[in-house]
C-alpha cells in the first residue's frame, strides 16, 4: 500500500494577509510587525520542502489566515 501524506492546518482569526504581500510571506526578513526578524516562515518553508513536503496559505483580510502543511509519511 502507498503511505498517505500527513496534512496539518493552523488557523488564526487575525487581520489576514493582503494580496500585495502574498508573494513576500515566505521571503526571509519580511515582516509587517514592528518587531521580529521575519525568519520564521522562511525557515519553515526550507525545512518542510527539504523533507519533501509543501506549505501554503489561504487568507481573507479582516478574517484571518490558514496555513497548510503536507508532509510525506516516512517509514
Amino acid at each position: 500500500s502507498i503511505p498517505l501524506p500527513l496534512l496539518f492546518c493552523c488557523e488564526d482569526n487575525g487581520i489576514g494577509i493582503s494580496e500585495e504581500n502574498y508573494s513576500k510571506v515566505f521571503v526571509p526578513n519580511f515582516t509587517t510587525k514592528s518587531s521580529g526578524t521575519g525568519l520564521g516562515l522562511a525557515i519553515a518553508l526550507q525545512i518542510i520542502e527539504g523533507a519533501g513536503g509543501a506549505i501554503w496559505f489561504e487568507s481573507v483580510v479582516g478574517q484571518g489566515t490558514s496555513f497548510f502543511v503536507v508532509l510525506p509519511k516516512m517509514k
